[in-house]
């Protein structure tokens, strides 16, 4: 289960590499910091993934809100103009968001049950 919340974190940063220069120039440092996020709790999961677990749910929800109520990210996703910003959105803003939730959640879950067997 470590290993798919790793994968996952990888593929986002891959993504959001691939995104940042293709994104609205007048915002690369959000992007930058979120990007860099993403490396430290990919370096958290590989070392200690109980600690990543809760920032990975909580930063993908926040992603998944932002994207959700922003106007602009909202028109480019549903004309899909440009389309490489529209696959890039729905990717990494949705698929491997919920990849992330769902990965960090059964991880969590796996955790706590192997805990409670131990005792």
């Amino acid at each position: 289960m470590t290993r798919n919340v790793v994968v996952v974190l990888i593929a986002i940063s891959v993504i959001g590499v691939i995104g940042i220069p293709l994104g609205d120039p007048k915002f690369p440092a959000v992007g930058v910091a979120l990007e860099a996020s993403y490396i430290a709790l990919t370096i958290l999961s590989i070392k200690k993934i109980k600690y990543a677990l809760m920032p990975n749910i909580i930063i993908a929800g926040i992603v998944i809100a932002g994207n959700t109520f922003s106007p602009i990210h909202l028109d480019i996703m549903l004309t899909l103009t440009p389309i490489y910003n529209a696959i890039i959105l729905i990717i990494g803003g949705y698929i491997l968001q919920v990849l992330l939730v769902a990965t960090s959640i059964l991880t969590y879950k796996k955790m706590k049950q192997t805990i409670r067997d131990s005792v």
